[in-house]
């Protein structure tokens, strides 16, 4: 893993500072290629050859092509096997073999690629930039281009080193943030900054630029057998996670309470001949088993598998001594309670290994969240006669789940996705000035992105298995957005590389395929990967209920984070962002909460990590 940089025109000094500005990407080496229409630059984490000869920009043969490489690509071997007839290797490097499939293949290269990857190839001859960014958006990229100037990296800071872009909010970013908690692709909170969106890669030639997608699922016919599934996941798991351990430097894995990480380190044990060495994070005793069960679970997972287990614990003093930095990182506000934990975590597991193995995109693609058991009960009853939707079956599953679920299962689309995945938006509108807030504009992206103009067989799945969509559309936002950006920054922060397994792009492909009544059965989600990862899981995960991890942050909002929250929230820390809020609306909000009147943890969590990010990004004083 590493950090690249890049622009269409020559500074020298300007790409050194942009290296600088990502140093922590990349702590063990940097390199830089300025030509007169090009700029490059890449900040360096050695993981395969170590040696001097891993230094970015790779070359060919003859000087022609110029790579710069963020990313691992497992099944490189094999492709550079195929290669070997045709180049000259200089390197054992994953980097050469990009170069020379390029060469062969052009933008083509892409299909053959299994990994995580955003990189950059400037053609001399042709004058022409080639980007582009892996399937599922693990490593990301971004862009600013006004239709002269063309500039790229893999964190937003360090395009900002350049005078021409102003640091702006984008206001339809704003919203998006305020009512999911992230900024969908291929927006960015910077006006006038992009995301290179995932499975797609961009040209630049003469100043037009062209993007183009050139990987999505288009199999959704359902398998049939329950047998053939299992083998077929059992297979994947395996061979994605044998090529993901390739390393010139330790490896270790991100340990917490579920399925999916215990099943990546009962796999792992099979390829990795020494003591696995694993991590978890957990919070102090007397926030009791709420916030520890995760915790527990990983130690017992631990001795189960018999891995070297290291734990850190979090308290509201390392919330206030490290947001601030760890916002910073981000680039942009993110409303994930979790994140500060696992920054935190990051530093400690790169003491001991360079990079990690994580359960990550195991709930989007097999169906663990509850969410989906729920939409599973309401594609049913809205596949039954219309006679038969009545109210005493709405009734019976409000005294069931102990809450009024009629919005719920009448919602179809974008309405019934919204029900369970946008903020509700009372007190939003309370607390977002008029001037700024438009929670319209989250309906018309998620509309125009994900339900007009569905493909023939896409429009099938939304009509016949809703469920299978709604993770189609949380893999493309919830979980890119706002789960992998936070792996990747946070990772990466600390100089630590992560790996996710159960994002290789095959088993993608294959969740496609698997009828939702294989992946919930009954109350028991992600049922037919438990039963395909049953030899290598710890029997005690079987008998818990799925749950999040939970950070005690809304406790700490009344207690240990009360006066640095009400200093954030004040209209006084960064003035100019009452045009933003209103702030005796926001003072209410808080003080309901704090006193247990109304529960508003996200949204005190997202202004107060807003607030922040603002002070540090946008107000020059």
């Amino acid at each position: 893993m590493c950090g690249i940089n890049g622009f269409n025109f020559r500074d020298e000094k300007l790409i050194r500072r942009m290296n600088e500005k990502i140093r922590h990407r990349g702590p063990d080496d940097e390199g830089f290629y300025v030509d007169e229409n090009i700029s490059l630059g890449h900040r360096r984490l050695a993981i395969i050859d170590l040696s001097a000869n891993g230094r970015n920009p790779i070359f060919n043969e003859d000087k022609t092509l110029a790579i710069v490489f963020n990313g691992e690509i497992y099944n490189f071997r094999e492709l550079k096997e195929k290669l070997g007839f045709y180049h000259k290797f200089y390197t054992q490097t994953d980097t050469e073999v990009i170069l020379h499939l390029y060469e062969e293949l052009g933008p083509a290269l892409l299909e053959k690629l299994n990994g995580i990857f955003a990189l950059a190839i400037w053609d001399k001859k042709r004058q022409e930039l080639f980007i582009a960014r892996d399937r599922l958006g693990v490593k990301p990229l971004y862009y600013y281009f006004n239709n002269e100037k063309f500039i790229f990296s893999s964190e937003i800071k360090a395009i900002l080193e350049h005078n021409d872009v102003k640091r702006e909010v984008n206001l339809e970013s704003f919203n998006h943030y305020f009512n999911l908690g992230f900024v969908p692709q291929p927006l960015t909170m910077f006006k006038g900054i992009n995301k290179l969106p995932a499975a797609h890669y961009l040209i630049l030639n003469d100043k037009k630029l062209t993007i183009k997608k050139y990987w999505e699922v288009v199999d959704f016919e359902d398998l049939k057998s329950e047998k053939e599934i299992k083998e077929k996941i059992d297979w994947l798991v395996n061979d994605s996670v044998k090529h993901q351990l390739i390393s010139d430097r330790p490896v270790g894995i991100f340990l917490s309470g579920g399925i999916d990480s215990n099943a990546i380190t009962g796999v792992t044990k099979k390829y990795l001949p020494e003591k696995i060495k694993t991590f978890s994070v957990g919070f102090e005793e007397r926030h009791g088993d709420k916030f520890n069960a995760d915790f527990r679970l990983a130690e017992m997972t631990s001795r189960y598998h018999g891995t070297v287990h290291r734990q850190l614990i979090v308290n509201e003093q390392d919330v206030i001594g490290n947001l601030t930095d760890m916002i910073y990182h981000y680039d942009e506000p993110n409303n994930n309670g979790s994140q500060l934990a696992v920054f935190l975590l990051a530093r400690l597991a790169k003491k001991e290994v360079a990079v990690v193995l994580s359960g990550a995109g195991g709930d989007e693609i097999f169906g663990g969240y509850p969410r989906y058991y729920f939409n599973q009960l309401i594609d049913r009853w809205q596949n039954l006669p219309t006679f038969l939707q009545n109210k005493i079956i709405l009734e019976l599953a409000a005294k069931i789940f102990k809450k009024d679920l009629s919005a719920k299962f009448t919602a179809r689309d974008l309405k019934r996705y919204k029900q369970f995945m946008f903020r509700k938006d009372g007190d939003l509108k309370k607390v977002l000035q008029p001037a700024v807030g438009n929670l319209t504009l989250t309906d018309n992206f998620y509309q125009k992105q994900f339900f007009n103009n569905l493909a023939p067989q896409l429009e099938k799945v939304v009509r016949r298995d809703f469920t299978k969509y709604f993770g189609m559309i949380d893999r493309q936002t919830w979980m890119l957005d706002l789960g992998l950006v936070m792996e990747d920054k946070v990772t990466m922060a600390a100089g630590l590389e992560e790996r996710v397994p159960l994002l290789d792009h095959r088993l993608v492909e294959l969740s496609a395929k698997i009828p939702t009544k294989y992946k919930i059965k009954g109350r028991d989600t992600k049922h037919i990967f438990k039963e395909a990862m049953k030899p290598y899981l710890a029997p005690h995960v079987f008998n818990e209920p799925k749950r999040g991890f939970f950070s005690p942050l809304s406790e700490w909002l009344r207690t240990g984070l009360l006066d640095f929250a009400k200093e954030v929230l004040a209209p006084t820390y960064c003035s100019a962002t009452k045009d933003f809020f209103d702030f005796e609306a926001l003072n209410k909000i808080f003080d309901d909460h704090i006193n247990y009147r109304k529960y508003n943890m996200q949204l005190i969590w997202g202004i107060l990590v807003w607030q922040i990010w603002y002070k540090k990004f946008i107000d020059k004083k």
